[in-house]
């Protein structure tokens, strides 16, 4: 026998399939998608490979080939479906096979399983109360008779039990066994991930809830379910239709998927289900342990679960009666990978729905333009949820012209009315949550005076402060001297925001000396239960403030919060990314959507140099349709997705000369043949050097996806000479986010 193997290398050079020889020891044992090790390269070092075929034939002469090692026996195999799946995103993203293998195995080893035994009674009738007769005669036998008594309550009992609690030895229990009075089974035990306790409530769905769930429902038992978006207004009870539609599934003999976009909502998200579901639900993300993942695939993969929780890495749990996935916050940019392959979890959804034929729900309040673009345009369908549930009115948002504070002479972080409004909710015993957006902390800059943001004259983003008093364009490398004055009504007030989520908490504890005050951003979360912590705390009152980035604006529902802050709504507004506007525009409602979730008013705080912009009006008014028609037009004068596509060609080396020399070949090469593209660049990427490594993007626009295929191909082959030890490329296709 022979077979062909991927070797667990992830690098350009050996992407593709070796032929081995399969020793007579291992014929029988070896299949497709087994883990081997091999003997690799001219020193023989022992490598670990995939095998992707088997044959009684050999391609290359035998007397060339060399032999299997081993069996990797700690390893978790690859089925035939997570073959397809890794070759379609090979070809889809541009990373190696065995990057692809990498990503679509959930678990990559085999951790030992967690067994304990259970003993029960193995006699009964007259063999039981000969047992017990005798047992009575001698108190040498106590401890028999103590724990025959106790099986004749108990259907089985654990060991451990059985030699702590109950005080009989583990001898007596193998003699009682070798004597045939009772029987020790081992059983797994499985290590699950903290379940949170919370008893079911019923839930009154509404007529507009129903309808939606009738509906979806239909798609979800016809032949060819497709994608529905769920558009639902905040507070409007998306998730009880999800519940509803993974009950039906259940009832028809199916499993569910349900993506979350960021560890801190599996927490309440989780007390939902388990309240449903009990424990046929479970949860799966990088901060279980090897063995709490390694077991729930294991649950998953032989029919223990129904429901698999977590973010997009449980897509590839192996479910094989799959009938429904679901995308809750389906906008979010945290289902987009950053690593190779650079795939988005809606597409690769949509490949697994579309292979299982099950229904893919994509839900979200404000949704990406992207997929409510495809329900537009009849690619999807979709259903609206436009009441919030129980009758809860949305709060009322109050905009704050931060050029007006500081011509009034307030320099702080808080304009007047969230000052008032922070101390009213203090006085009621009401909480407040403060939602400030790092991830444009060195970014744009702008005038305080009059909000004026220098932009690219070329790509309408922001301009990037850089060192050296530098504004860098990272789509087309345009860059100009940062002015000391604002270009437009001369103020010296023009420079970036530097403020984060600490300093936020510093002020507010000045402001207010008696509050207390949360935060919760990547410092404060860096261990496995520290989300659950300070949400469960913020939750029971132990706190009446809440300070964080935007993982504290998706999802979360606490009745108590009755005021939202957006400290600096300009953060997000001009990053230097064409989708700044969306991202805007969602963060803010889905801010808003925080407060007054209860019967209690709520208030939403949004502070900006720009009130006038489409995207805070739009937000402050909740019109999704309003914002989306004026994002549209955007898009589409600037080729922009989702009216076009757009790949990122990505170029990195140790070498600033290599790196600049590579990209203008590229640029060159492309423009000689796909003369019908539109080609940005190359620029210097955001960051244009990490670790001594410098980074080199060419963005290339078409209306065809396919198209942009044929060009990464194309570049494959214009790059397949290059030392990829000196130099590598890597591929996004629609980018989220510039590079």
């Amino acid at each position: 026998m022979f077979v062909k193997v991927i070797i667990d290398i992830s690098h350009e050079a050996v992407d593709r399939p070796f032929e081995y020889i399969v020793p007579p020891g291992l014929e029988g044992k070896v299949s497709e998608g087994s883990r081997v090790i091999v003997p690799f390269g001219a020193g023989n070092k022992e490598r670990k490979a995939y095998v992707v075929a088997l044959s009684d034939k050999a391609e290359y002469p035998v007397e060339r080939l060399k032999s299997i090692i081993a069996i990797d026996e700690k390893a978790v195999g690859i089925e035939d479906e997570l073959f397809a799946m890794a070759a379609w995103m090979r070809h889809r993203y541009g990373c190696t096979m065995n990057t692809a293998l990498q990503t679509v195995l959930p678990v990559k080893k085999k951790i030992k399983e967690n067994i304990y035994k259970v003993v029960s009674l193995n006699v009964s009738g007259d063999a039981l109360e000969a047992a017990l007769d005798e047992s009575k005669k001698s108190a040498r036998f106590a401890a028999r008779l103590r724990l025959l008594k106790e099986l004749m309550q108990s259907e089985s009992l654990p060991l451990s039990m059985i030699t702590g609690k109950l005080g009989v030895s583990a001898s007596v229990v193998n003699t009682m066994a070798k004597n045939g009075l009772v029987r020790i089974d081992s059983q797994r035990e499985y290590r699950n991930p903290k379940a949170p306790s919370m008893a079911r409530k019923d839930i009154v769905l509404s007529d507009e809830q129903q309808a939606a769930i009738n509906s979806i429902a239909g798609r979800m038992h016809s032949d060819n379910p497709g994608t529905t978006l769920l558009h639902g207004i905040t507070g409007s009870g998306k998730t009880e239709v999800y519940i509803e539609l993974i009950q039906r599934a259940i009832d028809d003999g199916k499993q569910a998927i349900v993506l979350i976009p960021e560890i801190a909502l599996t927490f309440q998200t989780l007390m939902r289900f388990y309240s449903r579901f009990g424990d046929r639900v479970s949860v799966i993300h990088s901060r279980l342990s090897e063995g709490e993942r390694y077991d729930q695939y294991e649950k998953a993969r032989t029919g223990k679960l129904d429901i698999i929780i977590g973010p997009r890495s449980a897509l590839f749990v192996p479910f094989d009666r799959l009938g429904i996935i679901i995308i809750d916050e389906e906008h979010e940019t945290s289902y987009k990978s950053e690593k190779m392959p650079k795939y988005h979890a809606r597409e690769v959804a949509e490949y697994i729905a579309d292979k299982k034929k099950a229904l893919l729900l994509l839900g979200s309040a404000t949704p990406s333009i992207d997929s409510f673009y495809r329900a537009k345009s009849g690619k999807y369908d979709i259903e609206v949820l436009s009441n919030r549930n129980g009758g809860a009115k949305p709060a009322t948002v109050h905009v704050a012209d931060m050029r007006q504070e500081l011509k009034n002479g307030n320099k702080s972080y808080f304009s007047k009315k969230l000052k008032d409004l922070l101390r009213m909710r203090l006085l009621k015993g009401e909480q407040t949550m403060l939602f400030i957006n790092r991830r444009g902390l060195a970014g744009f800059v702008s005038c305080r005076d009059c909000g004026f943001v220098q932009k690219c004259p070329h790509c309408d983003v922001s301009l990037s402060e850089h060192a050296g008093g530098k504004l860098v364009c990272h789509y087309c490398g345009f860059s100009m001297d940062k002015p000391t004055l604002c270009p437009e009504c001369g103020s010296k007030f023009f420079a970036g925001f530097r403020a984060g989520t600490e300093k936020i908490e510093q002020e507010i504890k000045k402001l207010m000396p008696g509050a207390r005050v949360l935060r919760m951003d990547a410092d404060t979360t860096k261990n496995k239960d520290d989300y659950e912590k300070i949400l469960s705390a913020f939750s029971a009152g132990e706190a009446d403030v809440l300070v964080g980035t935007q993982m504290i604006v998706k999802g979360h529902d606490f009745p108590n919060v009755t005021l939202v802050g957006v400290v600096a709504a300009d953060l997000s507004l001009y990053a230097s990314d064409y989708r700044a506007a969306e991202r805007t525009f969602q963060l803010i409602t889905q801010a808003a959507g925080r407060a007054g979730r209860g019967n209690k008013a709520g208030d939403v705080v949004v502070q900006t140099y720009q009130p006038d912009s489409y995207a805070i009006v739009h937000a402050v008014n909740q019109d999704y349709a309003g914002f989306y028609n004026e994002e549209v037009l955007y898009r589409d004068l600037a080729d922009y997705p989702p009216l076009s596509h757009m790949m990122a060609v990505q170029l990195y080396s140790s070498s600033e000369e290599l790196a600049d020399n590579t990209a203008a070949e590229i640029v060159a090469g492309l423009k000689g043949h796909f003369n019908d593209k539109v080609i940005i660049g190359p620029a210097k990427a955001v960051i244009s050097r990490i670790n001594d490594v410098h980074r080199m993007v060419i963005y290339i626009k078409d209306s065809e996806i396919d198209e942009l295929i044929a060009v990464k191909d194309y570049v494959d082959g214009m790059s397949a000479g290059l030392d990829k030890n000196k130099i590598s490329i890597q591929y996004d296709i629609d980018p989220i986010g510039s590079f």
